[in-house]
């Protein structure tokens, strides 16, 4: 077990960070999307820390982390057009481009693939750890893997104190799921995994953009995972969790008749009455940004009030909402109800 340090956001502690992630240590830091587990990529020890820390299976990609376009070209040798193009509409943002990687990219940091997915994060505190550490950082999310992502500090540290060395407190995240990850490497541009940058702003700059399979259902066994979030059951509470496809009428009777000891509901602000449950909330339903910002902390929450079964209200797969869906599918394991 490490003596893990709680740091905050103050520039003395920015540079701690950095000292850390230099000298090849692991250290959770806010994003603006959630929090993550980082190491300098470049150190293959480092990073093969973050499976450890996390739990994580090997043959999943990590996403690495820069301040600057200058270090895109020490992780590609080949990077398309478009890759600059996307940089300039979406950089500083929650945008993961993957091209093509270099050599100086270690193995274990691309999951074996022939690419690396890269971002570069707008969360002031995510940027000066960058500059204090000085080399790009691979970093998934902070969690055990398969829970749900961490939005705060304390839920980091429920899940990582005495397993890394250092949390630094950001914040809560702003955006509340995931980058988008979107694939240069195919011939039509590839939509890989949702999230804050939707694809219809992607098509704005690149034209058509294609949607995976994967997205909305389970990565066949005979595909590798191009990106985080295809191949495993992610996000996860304890409890099962079900989507309920429907209005909020057939969802509160659905329920109602499912009830038993330890039934819970996920659903939407204003749609609470006359259900016999306990519930959490995650935003409005024509709130997509507020389900993504609230989901995951709503997920933790259904677990803290002891929930093991949750039925989860089922948002609009349009827009940031096909993020939230997207992540709700793989928190469930793919199981949903259409009322």
């Amino acid at each position: 077990m490490k003596d893990t340090k709680h740091l905050t956001a103050s520039a003395a502690d920015m540079e701690e960070a950095g000292r850390l992630l230099r000298e090849g240590e692991l250290v959770a830091i806010p994003t603006e999307t959630v929090y993550g587990l980082a190491a300098n990529a470049f150190d293959e020890a480092a990073v093969a820390g973050i499976f450890e820390a996390k739990g994580r299976p090997q043959d999943n990609p990590l996403i690495v982390h820069i301040a600057t376009l200058d270090t895109l070209l020490l992780l590609s040798d080949d990077i398309p057009e478009d890759a600059f193009r996307l940089a300039d509409a979406f950089w500083p943002g929650p945008l993961t481009v993957i091209v093509p990687k270099s050599d100086r990219v270690p193995t274990v940091v691309s999951g074996g693939l022939p690419t690396v997915a890269v971002r570069m994060p707008s969360h002031q505190a995510a940027q000066a750890i960058l500059q204090a550490a000085g080399v790009p950082l691979a970093a998934p999310s902070a969690n055990r893997s398969g829970s749900p992502s961490p939005t705060t500090a304390a839920r980091v540290a429920a899940d990582l104190d005495g397993r890394v060395a250092a949390i630094v407190d950001g914040g809560e995240c702003e955006v509340g799921v995931e980058s988008t990850v979107v694939t240069l490497c195919t011939e039509v541009p590839r939509l890989l995994r949702p999230g804050g940058i939707t694809r219809e702003q992607l098509e704005e700059v690149l034209g058509t953009v294609e949607v995976d399979e994967a997205v909305t259902a389970p990565l066949k066994d005979d595909r590798k995972a191009a990106s985080p979030g295809m191949k495993y059951k992610h996000y996860a509470p304890k409890a099962q969790v079900t989507i309920l496809k429907g209005s909020a009428e057939a969802f509160r009777e659905y329920v109602n008749a499912h009830a038993e000891d330890g039934t819970a509901a996920l659903c939407f602000e204003g749609e609470t009455d006359g259900l016999t449950v306990p519930y959490v909330t995650y935003g409005r339903r024509d709130d997509d940004a507020a389900q993504a910002r609230q989901l995951f902390e709503a997920l933790r929450t259904a677990d803290d009030r002891g929930a093991r079964v949750l039925y989860a209200a089922c948002p609009r797969p349009i827009g940031v909402g096909l993020a939230v869906y997207n992540r709700l599918l793989r928190a469930a394991g793919f199981r949903v109800v259409t009322l």
